[in-house]
């Protein structure tokens, strides 16, 4: 089957069959233009008043489904914006191939439909170029992807889809057993546990296109299903799997935007990444680094400052450069409303004018501010924000302050792109709501050798052989060493307060396993999903996935999840408690 596409000037004279939904039909005293709309792009065709099929083309509206033969011409009037615009088709023979009715949106890469409506019909969605040339996208980086591992030597394995339910992660996505009643299996959040196994299975170099499962509250970047490029090796340390890994992402990018990758990637300490950005996915297309204060306060009268210092939290601060004047009183109300979503308590601002102004300038003597201004460089129309509070708290508040200025400020090129790795990740992480210590990543992360006596003393300071590799603000992936001792995988589920009930019910076939010469191994796995995010420009997933769920994981399209008949409920021993 031919595409619209596959034509330009040097067919002229060829007789073609084409076909394709009617994207626009015009009369024009007589002659009828129709332009015929393939995944491809559309392609203008001419019907004249003495054609046998003019009696068709008068009944044809937009989205009726044609088939039609006819002959390649030139056009008069060539259409530099599209593929096809040196050319057109004369009809010679022209099928209604099916109807449609009126669309409840335009299909048009700049329609103003909601995009609730545009998720209820999908399938219409679709039709839309800005959409389905993304799906072509991704369908080109998967390619990519095979190619390259193929060529790595690396084998795909499928892993199972029903799974046994495990702790220390997201929430699963349970699946009753009718065979097995009372009994759960688990959608996998990841194939964590069987890439590792295949490894002790010696497969060596294993790989999959993955679907993954969390039950989790979703956001723009994140969706209830999603899609890994799944990677583990075995007999490999971090550099081995961090230059498989960013050589793979610069053949997809070579591959798809034509864009050569600078190799090595630069590597920034977790620590670091928190200390500068407040994110351990920092965007380094613009600058605006976070800058320790604190001492610049250190014998202030400010109460409230002061008060903060004494309590062993701090006060860190931002500069947007020649920007003091685009924010009025009113803008940064908003930024204070928006660094408390993040915990903050407030914002503070100093504006350099003619003097330094702002929130505290009347409360802050002369030397504070001439520190001030000396310690952050300020020039004229700059404008700092500083918060106070918690370590944590700052840290995380100022690094989304940073990324919502670098947007509103236009300091972010779209068509850049600033890669990294970070690495030396903390293994645990505080939980205030189970109020202990929970792995950053996963149960199966090996400690930095020199911090394996403080899984158990010291988890607080207790480094990983973890890394993520950052392109432009997003995780497109991660992994790590996995722990292959398992006297260490012992140390780990201690560490995580597992008992060794729960240890043998969860994870029994593991341990197991890990007693049969399991090899040193380690991976990472890329979210597919927002890899192609960054390689079409959206900042929206939804836009990169066929048939999407919401934010609220529902399916406007086939009004999922839905109810279920009482006798499906029964055959499973389930019954729905009102």
């Amino acid at each position: 089957m031919q595409l619209n596409t596959d034509y330009n000037i040097k067919n002229v004279g060829e007789n073609v069959k084409l076909n394709g939904w009617v994207a626009k039909v015009r009369n024009l005293g007589g002659i009828i233009f129709i332009d015929l709309r393939d995944r491809t792009g559309v392609i203008q065709l001419l019907v004249k008043p003495e054609s046998k099929s003019y009696k068709e083309a008068l009944e044809l509206k937009n989205e009726y489904v044609i088939s039609v033969e006819g002959t390649i011409v030139a056009r008069e009037n060539a259409n530099k914006n599209i593929a096809t615009g040196e050319i057109e088709v004369v009809v010679n023979n022209l099928e209604i191939l099916n109807t449609s009715l009126e669309v409840p949106f335009e299909i048009s890469d700049t329609t103003t439909a909601l995009e609730d409506t545009r998720l209820k019909y999908r399938y219409l969605d679709i039709r839309r170029n800005n959409i389905s040339n993304k799906l072509i996208t991704r369908h080109k980086a998967i390619l990519a992807v095979r190619n390259f591992l193929d060529k790595e030597r690396f084998i795909e394995v499928e892993t199972p889809i029903l799974c046994k339910s495990t702790p220390e992660g997201a929430r699963d996505y349970l699946v009753p057993s009718r065979v097995n009643k009372g009994k759960f299996y688990a959608l996998p959040q990841s194939p964590q546990i069987f890439k590792q196994l295949l490894m002790i299975g010696g497969i060596g170099r294993y790989f999959q296109i993955a679907k993954c499962f969390r039950d989790e509250d979703l956001r723009a970047d994140r969706q209830p299903e999603f899609t890994q490029i799944d990677i583990e090796m075995s007999f490999v340390d971090e550099l081995d799997v961090m230059a498989l890994a960013e050589r793979l992402v610069a053949h997809i990018f070579k591959e798809i935007k034509g864009i050569d990758i600078k190799l090595p990637l630069m590597k920034m300490k977790y620590d670091d990444a928190i200390a500068i950005y407040g994110s351990d996915k920092p965007d380094l297309r613009f600058d605006m680094k976070i800058q320790e204060v604190t001492n610049l306060f250190s014998n202030t009268t400010v109460s409230f400052i002061k008060e903060n210092i004494e309590n062993g939290g701090i006060i860190n601060a931002i500069v947007a450069k020649n920007a003091a004047d685009k924010y009025s009183r009113k803008e940064i109300d908003k930024l204070t409303d928006y660094v408390k979503t993040y915990k903050a308590n407030g914002l503070i601002y100093l504006k350099l004018e003619e003097e330094l102004n702002g929130s505290i300038s009347k409360i802050i003597n002369e030397e504070e501010k001439n520190k001030i201004i000396s310690e952050l460089n300020l020039e004229k129309n700059d404008i700092a924000f500083f918060i106070s509070g918690k370590k944590s708290v700052v840290k995380t508040a100022l690094g989304a302050l940073r990324c919502k200025l670098g947007r509103d400020l236009n300091l972010i090129d779209k068509n850049d792109y600033k890669m990294l790795w970070v690495v030396d990740f903390p293994a645990f992480e505080w939980s205030e709501e189970e109020n202990r210590f929970m792995a950053t990543h996963h149960p199966f992360t090996a400690p930095k050798d020199s911090d394996v006596d403080k899984l158990l003393n010291d988890k607080a300071h207790c480094y990983s052989k973890a890394y993520d590799i950052v392109i432009n603000g997003y995780e497109a992936g991660g992994g790590s060493i996995r722990i292959h001792d398992e006297k260490i995988q012992e140390k780990m589920f201690e560490a995580l307060e597992l008992t060794p009930q729960q240890i043998r019910e969860k994870f029994g076939f593991f341990v197991d396993a890990l007693k049969y010469g399991t090899p040193p191994h380690g991976g990472l796995a890329f979210g597919m999903d927002r890899l192609v995010m960054l390689l079409t420009n959206t900042e929206n997933i939804r836009d990169v996935i066929a048939f999407p769920k919401t934010a609220s994981a529902s399916d406007l399209m086939s009004d999922c999840p839905n109810n279920v008949d009482e006798y499906q409920l029964k055959e499973l021993g389930i019954a729905i408690k009102k």
